[in-house]
């Protein structure tokens, strides 16, 4: 059995200008994160489109909501650390 609590995952929706949002803030703030993430487009797992298709852009952290619809600054910053550039 793995250990998830620290998966960062990120599920997005092709074509969501909030998930480009979200997307351009997490490569600008903290790319490394950003870059290891799970990638996960809602439209390609009926469960994930249940779950979050009407929540686009959502950030888990393991089971933890770390933001959903806008980027949260305060709340990135608390799960991931200080970004790495200026947002």
């Amino acid at each position: 059995m793995t250990d998830d609590s620290d998966k960062a995952v990120f599920y997005y929706r092709d074509g969501c200008h909030l998930c480009e949002e979200m997307a351009a803030v997490l490569f600008r703030g903290w790319p490394d994160r950003a870059a290891a993430m799970e990638w996960r487009d809602v439209d390609s797992d009926a469960g994930w489109r249940e779950a979050y298709g009407l929540r686009v852009p959502v950030v888990m952290l393991g089971r933890d909501l770390v933001c959903e619809s806008r980027p949260d600054l305060r709340h990135l910053a608390r799960y991931f650390g200080e970004p790495a550039n200026s947002l």
